[in-house]
């Protein structure tokens, strides 16, 4: 072969000719031709991974690439896609993948919005050489879209340390991933709580640890470093969210450590000692308290803003002994009014849920953009359910603070970090359901009256990758575009 290319490049005619001919054999020796009709039926239906049997998805999501699995090695396999009783899409595999073009794809969806979908898979091997075709699945396509972006932080799961983590972002529409900012930037240090104001990629805040590091906020393209322990009093800021009017952003102050354990279910116990609330104006550039929120005798965390601005709602709890009394921490939600002209909060704070010993801790609550429902993390104590096995979501409709039935969306492994799609009609969350240690993502539509579809777990070019990406995806995010970040003023900045 060496020899026949040396030839053909020594005349540029034959060497075009030879590339276009190797590449024309490439193909036809890639390509896997349609087998038939299998001749056996099975009313069962096929295992397939990732699971995407019975989900709702949206009209703008990237292909639902599966694999076929089976204890026989697959020669072939296919997946026929109806919709109304014609088939619309056939798309033949090897080895039990189905990967799907995505030019075909995004013409199979925008189709059939509002409708289901029904899958019928046959697969070819060894054993069933005429081939065998399972009972179709369904999945849903929904009329409700879903915004084009998410980001997230990709993380060992270990809290030992790391040499190598970032912040990414990826298109929904597509498998397209890149960085908004990675930790070279730091020396290596922690890069972490990004937040947006109101989704929109071009106002964009995050943290970066170590010598040098600071809270970086991004508005319309520039960038700027804040130090706040050098503007109030001298305390950092994790679990940022922004408020809806842009002008501030909220904080807690953590004390936080971490405990590991070699007998008992949970391997990690990340705790506070200590958390206190303090909020940032951007436009006066200082640091506003409250001294309700500075006491060492009840600790608040994981603050959020209502969807109107109105009210701040966060997490708080009596202060107890730790690590001793770690499990004697329990977590009510609450909130207070604010005011976003003089930057005050009200005077009476209320109990919104409150939790209850040795049964529930809540974290993490996120108000939906209509105000309606509000979803937290639920375990049975503590501040940091991502190690903790029975954490689950749950949704609470505001106007009567009732629970809805949210089973769908969890499983028995921890279900923790959480956030609502610009419309309101989507959540995206972060769950160890895989295999108990690595945190991935999961998307479920929630419709106006509150109901849940099952979730799905967030499609990739090669199904595979859910599972051979040994990196946690953490505080996934919605956003309306892809964040532009000038890189060489991130860097000038350290």
């Amino acid at each position: 072969m060496n020899k026949i290319i040396k030839r053909c490049c020594r005349n540029k005619f034959l060497a075009f000719q030879f590339v276009c001919i190797y590449f024309l054999l490439s193909l036809v020796t890639n390509c896997v031709s349609d087998p038939g009709k299998a001749k056996i039926q099975s009313g069962g239906e096929p295992t397939i991974f990732p699971d995407y049997k019975n989900v709702t998805i949206p009209a703008n999501i990237a292909p639902l690439n599966f694999r076929i699995q089976s204890n026989d090695k697959l020669k072939a396999s296919k997946a026929e896609f109806y919709a109304k009783g014609d088939k619309l899409l056939t798309i033949v595999g090897e080895d039990g993948l189905i990967d799907i073009p995505e030019k075909k794809w995004q013409k199979l969806i925008n189709s059939t919005r509002g409708s289901a979908v029904k899958v019928v898979v046959s697969v070819w091997s060894d054993n069933y050489l005429d081939g065998i075709e399972y009972g179709g699945f369904n999945f849903y396509v929904s009329c409700d879209s879903i915004d084009p972006w998410i980001s997230y932080r990709l993380i060992e799961p270990g809290y030992e340390g790391w040499n190598k983590m970032g912040i990414y972002q990826r298109n929904l529409s597509n498998f397209d991933e890149c960085k908004i900012v990675e930790n070279d930037i730091n020396n290596q240090g922690c890069v972490n709580c990004h937040s947006y104001n109101n989704y929109e990629a071009d106002s964009l805040m995050f943290h970066a640890r170590g010598e040098g590091g600071g809270t970086l906020i991004c508005i319309d393209g520039e960038v700027e470093k804040v130090d706040l322990k050098k503007l109030g009093p001298k305390m950092q800021g994790v679990y940022p969210k922004w408020h809806p009017g842009g002008r501030y952003i909220v904080f807690s102050s953590n004390a936080t450590h971490q405990s590991f354990y070699d007998n008992v279910k949970h391997p990690i116990e990340v705790f506070d000692s200590g958390s206190d609330l303090i909020l940032y104006d951007i436009k006066d550039k200082k640091i506003i308290t409250d001294p309700r929120f500075l006491t060492t005798e009840r600790w608040e965390t994981f603050p959020t803003w209502s969807a109107d601005g109105r009210y701040l709602y966060f997490c708080a709890a009596d202060s107890v002994s730790v690590p001793s009394r770690v499990e004697d921490l329990h977590y009510d939600l609450m909130r207070v009014g604010f005011d976003p002209m003089t930057g005050k909060f009200d005077n009476k704070i209320d109990t919104i849920i409150s939790s209850q010993r040795g049964v529930s801790s809540y974290s993490y609550p996120r108000e939906s953009p209509d105000g309606k429902y509000m979803m937290l993390t639920k375990s049975n104590y503590g501040t940091f359910p991502v190690w903790h096995d029975e954490a689950d979501l749950e949704l609470v409709r505001m106007a009567d603070k009732k629970a809805i039935n949210a089973d769908v969306l969890n499983s028995w492994r921890a279900e923790s970090y959480h956030s609502w799609s610009s419309n309101g009609r989507w959540v995206i969350f972060s769950s160890r359901r895989l295999d108990g240690r690595y945190t991935r993502l999961y998307m479920a539509h929630i419709d106006a009256d509150g109901n849940i579809r099952r979730p799905f777990l967030l499609p990739q070019k090669d199904p595979e990758l859910n599972l051979l990406r040994f990196k946690s995806y953490n505080i996934p995010e919605f956003m309306k575009s892809k964040v532009m970040l000038n890189q060489e003023k991130l860097k000038e900045l350290f």
